[in-house]
Parts: structure tokens; sequence; C-alpha cells
């Protein structure tokens, strides 16, 4: 007989006896034998789930979340199939302390409502302190190369060599390029709804979200098949941001990672034909070119100085970061667009006043006209602060960090700041929609603007946020002046459903029609 484990033990008596006396030995010793094995294994799962418990526990300390957990999964499937209730309990169990904990796909998290600790977090992105991740298992889906990730001088620099591409001049020509974008969908959505049928604003507004995004960007570098292309694999990336993290073939998570890889080329390829035009000496005509231009007079510095090119400078490198500003355009933006009009629809005072503002200025709309826009332009930040779309920016820590006199988060812990429940400390009767409370008498944008964290803070805080105002407000102008529009009304319309960013349950269900 072969040498057994100290659990098989017990059975070499019984199965030495039945050789001996039976002719089917063999048969009964396997039979035997194998509820010592179950026995084993079922203990050391146990062993196992008790570890993992054991473990949480002492993660978790004094603070409010689930007791017990599933092993590995923990509470990942109330989170995907029910987001909006997921993060309503964080809120919930994080209301005394300001932070609460749960544990999902084998991490334990930290869940952070309270607005100054937040500010702890976006303060110390550092080697030995925070890491920015903007998805809880984004490593992988975005890549290595990915502005998201880095911090320290690196950062820094990169984020100082990009300041070019937000200049007045360049924001001046996106504006161009973004009304005249806004402008054709609005008129297609007239043409759609003619016959009198609702329509869902969420998904009009992201495929003109999108293809702004790529005349913005990459402006003529995309063949109308590659903007095809390019369309099925951000919505094959968006479908995966909101799914399970099962990296198998025919999984969400992993087409999703595949579709990345395949715009990061296509915007590798746009890259090589701008540095081609860039060097003709023509003039910029999207943010790319703003790019180029700045990158080919690094590169030419330093050929001078006998040193080799620039960090980040590469097509491959500047195609991942140009996919990184069109992921942090695109949904964020849409969600905005939507609620913008869902709450104008809603607060028809608010609206009035938009509509005489913007019945002052003329077309064609330019960078000079939005300032001009007082009133549109609070409106638009209340809509920020009222439903800022990306809810949540998620950390790691990278050492054991002490967040409060009474808590340090573990290494390894994904930390999710709350920018929603940010917006709801400290303003004045913050859950009613109130542009006025950005206007110069009540300058509550500078009393609280600790609280008003839609961008960001510290050296994450969005680089692009300017731009991302002037969209919102363009949206704003044009869609006031050139439509009428009425909700349909549904049950639970205003609940918060997550796409991944937040969006009205309805989605912006409107009847809409041309304005006289």
């Amino acid at each position: 007989m072969t040498s057994a484990s100290p659990i098989s033990c017990m059975w070499e008596m019984p199965v030495l006896y039945h050789i001996h006396s039976h002719k089917n030995a063999n048969s009964f010793v396997t039979a035997m034998e194998f509820p010592a094995w179950g026995v084993l294994v079922g203990c050391l799962l146990l062993g196992w789930i008790a570890v993992q418990q054991i473990k949480y526990l002492l993660k978790k300390q004094h603070l409010r979340g689930p007791f017990f957990i599933l092993p590995f999964l923990g509470t990942a499937l109330s989170l995907v199939w029910e987001p909006t209730k997921y993060w309503e309990k964080q809120a919930f169990f994080s209301q005394k302390t300001g932070i609460s904990c749960n544990y999902i796909f084998g991490r334990f998290t930290v869940f952070i409502r309270d607005s100054e600790i937040s500010q702890k977090v976006f303060a110390n992105v550092r080697p030995d302190a925070f890491q920015l991740i903007g998805h809880p298992f984004g490593s992988k889906l975005f890549g290595d190369i990915n502005l998201i990730f880095m911090y320290g001088d690196e950062h820094k620099d990169l984020r100082r060599r990009l300041a070019p591409l937000f200049t007045i001049k360049a924001l001046a020509t996106y504006v161009t390029i973004q009304e005249r974008t806004i402008r054709s969908h609005i008129e297609r959505w007239l043409m759609m709804a003619s016959n009198g049928s609702p329509l869902t604003l969420r998904v009009l507004c992201r495929d003109m979200n999108l293809e702004t995004s790529q005349n913005v960007f990459v402006g003529p570098y995309l063949t109308p098949e590659m903007k095809e292309q390019f369309t099925k694999d951000y919505n094959a990336f968006n479908m995966g941001v909101m799914a399970l993290p099962l990296d198998f073939p025919g999984c969400l998570y992993n087409k999703a990672k595949h579709a990345v890889r395949r715009l990061v080329a296509v915007l590798t390829e746009c890259a090589r034909q701008s540095r081609i035009r860039m060097n003709q000496g023509e003039e910029p005509e999207c943010l790319l070119d703003f790019w180029t231009k700045e990158i080919l007079r690094e590169i030419e510095e330093a050929e001078d100085a006998g040193l080799p090119a620039p960090p980040h400078t590469s097509e491959k490198e500047v195609g991942h970061h140009v996919f990184d500003f069109l992921f942090a355009a695109q949904d964020a933006s849409t969600s905005s667009l939507v609620w913008a009009v869902t709450l104008l629809d809603s607060h028809p005072k608010v609206l009035e006043k938009v509509r005489k503002e913007q019945s002052t200025l003329s077309s064609p709309l330019s960078l000079e006209k939005i300032r001009l826009m007082e009133y549109t332009q609070m409106v638009v930040r209340e809509v920020l602060r009222f439903r800022p779309p990306a809810t949540l920016v998620p950390h790691v820590a990278r050492v054991n960090f002490p967040i409060t006199e009474t808590y340090t988060i573990p290494k390894g812990t994904i930390v999710f700041p709350s920018v929603f429940d940010s917006s709801f400390q400290g303003f004045t009767d913050p859950h009613s929609f109130d542009p006025d409370r950005f206007s110069p008498e009540r300058q509550e944008d500078q009393r609280y603007k600790r609280n008003w964290l839609v961008f960001g803070a510290g050296p994450h805080q969005c680089l692009g946020q300017r731009y991302a105002v002037n969209h919102l407000t363009l949206f704003t102008s044009l869609f006031t002046s050139m439509v009428e529009f009425t909700r349909v009304p549904t049950p639970g319309q205003d609940e918060l459903v997550y796409t991944p960013t937040i969006a009205p349950k309805d989605h912006g269900f409107f009847l809409l029609s041309k304005r006289k």
C-alpha cells in the first residue's frame, strides 16, 4: 500500500483486513481512500477560509463593513449587479467616521466619504503613499504605458510637457471643432425625432462625444473605416470596464483588454501621420498636432545638445497617452451632458435664464464668447457638483498609511475616495440644484473648494478640465438654443445607474423638436 497522509492513516486497519478477506480488495481500497482525501481537502479549504476571514478582520479593525466575507469574491457580485446600492451602503457605513471597508476579488477595500480624508489621499500620490489606478483592475486593462499610473518626477515632467495641449490657442482650435461636431449631431437628432418618437439621450451623447473626441484629439488622421472600427472597439472597452475581471477568451474583460491594444495601435498610426505632417511645417489642426509640434521641438533641441530624445516621445507612447485623454473625456462627459439636459428640464427657471443669456450671443461660437456665458457656466459647474460623473477615484496603498489618528490603511488596500459624497458636504443646502451658489456674490466654489473634487486634487488633478468645462458649456448653449425638449416620465427615472459613470435610470428619455 502506498504511503498515506496523517488524516488517511485511520483507514489502514479496515483496508488491510479487507485485502485478506475479499476478492474485490482493490476496489474497496479505492472506495475507502476517497473519503480520506475529501476530509483533507475539506480541512484545507476550511483553514484557508478561516485565514482569509482573520486577515480581513485584522485589517478591518473598528471600521464599519461586512463582518463575514465570502472567500475571494467578497461582495463582488453585489458590486457588479447593483453598484448603486453597493456604494450607497458604503456611504452609509462611513457616516460616523468618514471611512468604511469591504472586500472584493481578494482585495481589501476602503471607502472614503469625508472630503478632508479624500484630500489627504489625492495629495499623497507618491511611491511611499498612494498610487492612482483609475480602475480597481486597471493595470491589465489599460496597459503599462499610462499617465494614470505615473507619479513623482516622471509624472511632473510629462504634465509640464503636456501643457501646450491646453493653451488658449489650442483650446480655441478645439472650440471650433467641438461646435461643428455638436451642432451636426443635434441637427441629426432633430431629424430622428421628427416622427414624434422619444429618444434616449445617453446613447446619442455617447456617440457624439466619441466623434468629438476623435475630431479634437486626432483630427484628420482617422478615415471613416477607422472611425467605425474605433467606435466598436471603444464600446467593447467600455463594456469591459463594468464587467467581472475574468481574463479568459470570450469574457467582456478580456475583449476590452484586446480592444485597448487595437485602439492604441490606431492612435499610434495617427501619431506617425501627425509627425510627417508637422515636419512639413503645417499648422496644428487637433490636439495630437499640438503635441507633435512640441515633441519635434524637444527632439531637435536634444539632438543639438548631443542628447537622446526625451522620454515619452515615441509614437507608441504618444498613442497610449492619447488613449488616456480619450478615456478621461468620453464617459464622464457623456454623463454630464445627459444630466445637464435632465436638470434643465426639471428647473424651467434656470433654463429660461440660460436661454436669455444665449440669445445675446451669435454664431459661430468662440472661446471669447464662452467667457461671456457667465450664467451658463454657473449652471455647468452646478451640474458637475450635483451629479459628478466619475463618483469614485480608486487608488492603491503602496505602504501602510495612517489616514486618521485611529486607523492605518494596510498596504495593498484599494482606496475609493468618493467625489460624489464630497459634493454634498459644506455647500449651502447641498441637495438643491442651485447654480447661483457659484455667483460672484456667493462664491461657494471658493468657500467650499476643498469639497468640489469633480476634477480631483493634488498632482493628478485633471489636466483637461478647462476643455471639459468648455465642452459642457458649448453643448448647453447649442442644445438649449436649438431644441425644445420634454422628458417622458418613466418609473424611477431619477435613480442613479452606473454606466460606468452615473446617469439617470431612464438614460435621458426625451421628446425633442426644433426650437423656433
